[in-house]
């Protein structure tokens, strides 16, 4: 079988999260061939990936939203749109559900033509008009350049090659989401769609927060990326999540409920499984074990601890992983200086195995999250968690009803410093009650959590996906 994985900031480029699952998947599936379609921010990631790539990877299209956005315009090569054309455009920058067939066909596979549609009579028309109507009192230009901005690398996208395949699988909505669907539609294969988060919600917030996206503007953007969902979940034959508070988030966003299923992240379990308690040496020692990026919240975890660290004394924090962002990692040094706060230590990446015999218990703080797999793993070595109630974290912590074990850590509310301080005093102060919870989140690891299962789960899923497409009558 030949899959095409479809892949939006992430695999081969970023390690950590859907990295490391794309990465035990792929090499989980020796005898079948993939084709990776890659999305990255920007052309100078080409060719620098953090992985070594298997074997069986056949080709791997790379694609980068920075290039649309400097294409070089031929003035000299007018551009025309059919009546039905002209409507898909128009629906499609007012984030309106346009006809993908429409505009597959008037962009697909020919990159160039994006760029020259803005500058068109035809489009300024549509602009124009949409200008009118929507936004009457903000300066044509601003609007000019933010649909610019918006839709002209998903149209450049469109244009890029579609490689044939037997099953195409995104692992997000937004641009991968959208291009997974037309390559299926253009193949006429099954299409399988997998969300490790919420990719609508992620980006929302971080629009809503961002200083680059003027404020009248910020509807529209956050409007873009719920069509693009939309697209997605409709066009898929079979839509899978990682817990089930996910799958309902994607109901309500419009993805039909009888496509849904559930398939948690795996791990492999006996790599973790026998990493003993840490020896007594008069430290509790936490760790962290997070990319630093700001939806990581790395920043609550620094304040917390500077409070921890003024209640007990024999208390160190390590953060391991990598640095996403440089800017974000030096206000955190520059915070710690600032605070004046001892013993938290960045080591960057690391064997997580060695480390995880040398803590006590693990510790995240993020805003957002899928369902973390340093959380799974931290649970199998037989330590306690305590992360906030985002993603799955709390389903890993409390169960999701499938057992009775109990508690394997404590939760709390995001960005909460007071919550998050009583819940490390209660970890740092109870060693019984630590190695209670671990052997708790142990047994739930490898009942729920384990990689082979996961594997097989995809493979139904597969199956089915296959069998709708079937019945779809377009095969």
């Amino acid at each position: 079988m030949r899959i095409c994985l479809l892949l939006e900031g992430s695999y081969p480029y970023v390690q950590g999260g859907v990295s490391t699952w794309v990465d035990g998947f792929i090499r989980s599936l020796p005898d079948d061939e993939f084709i990776l379609w890659t999305i990255a921010e920007s052309k100078e990631k080409r060719g620098k990936f953090k992985y070594e790539i298997p074997e069986n990877v056949v080709a791997i299209n790379e694609n980068f939203l920075d290039t649309a956005l400097n294409l070089p315009l031929d003035r000299n090569i007018p551009i025309r749109l059919k009546k039905d054309e002209v409507e898909a455009v128009s629906q499609l920058i007012q984030c309106k559900d346009p006809d993908w067939d429409v505009l597959y066909r008037c962009f697909g596979e020919k990159p160039k033509k994006s760029i020259r549609l803005f500058m068109s009579k035809e489009f300024l028309a549509i602009l124009k008009e949409f200008a009118t109507n929507e936004f009457p009192f903000v300066g044509f230009t601003d609007l000019f350049w933010t649909v610019r901005s918006m839709f002209l690398p998903i149209l450049s996208l469109i244009g890029q090659e579609m490689p044939e395949a037997d099953l195409y699988h995104s692992l997000s909505t937004g641009y991968a989401g959208v291009i997974g669907a037309l390559c299926a539609k253009k193949h006429n294969k099954p299409y399988v769609l997998t969300e490790h988060g919420i990719y609508t919600r992620e980006r929302e917030e971080e629009i809503l927060r961002a200083d680059w996206v003027i404020p009248y503007f910020k509807e529209l953007w956050i409007n873009m990326f719920y069509m693009y969902s939309r697209f997605a979940y409709q066009s898929a034959h079979r839509v899978t999540s990682l817990f089930n508070r996910a799958s309902r988030v994607q109901q309500e966003l419009g993805c039909p409920p009888e496509k849904c299923d559930v398939i948690n992240n795996g791990i492999f379990y006996q790599d973790f499984a026998d990493i003993p308690f840490k020896e007594d040496d008069t430290w509790i020692d936490i760790g962290a074990i997070v990319r630093v990026a700001p939806i990581k919240d790395i920043k609550t975890m620094i304040y917390t601890f500077s409070r921890l660290k003024q209640e007990i004394k024999n208390v160190r924090l390590f953060i391991l992983g990598n640095i996403d962002d440089e800017d974000y990692y030096q206000e955190c040094v520059d915070l710690i200086d600032f605070l004046d706060v001892k013993d938290i230590r960045f080591d960057g990446l690391v064997d997580v195995k060695s480390y995880l015999a040398r803590f006590d218990f693990t510790l995240l703080t993020s805003i957002s999250e899928g369902q973390p797999f340093a959380a799974i793993e931290s649970l199998a070595a037989r330590r306690p968690l305590v992360a906030t109630n985002v993603g799955s974290c709390r389903e890993l912590i409390d169960g999701d009803g499938r057992d009775d074990l109990g508690a394997a850590g404590i939760y709390v509310s995001p960005m909460h410093q007071t919550e998050l301080l009583q819940a490390l005093m209660r970890m740092c102060k109870n060693k019984n009650m630590r190695e209670k919870m671990g052997i708790i989140g142990q047994k739930r690891v490898q009942e729920f959590y384990d990689h082979p299962t996961m594997v097989k789960n995809y493979r139904i899923v597969y199956k089915k996906a296959e069998i709708a497409w079937q019945e779809s009558g377009l095969n």
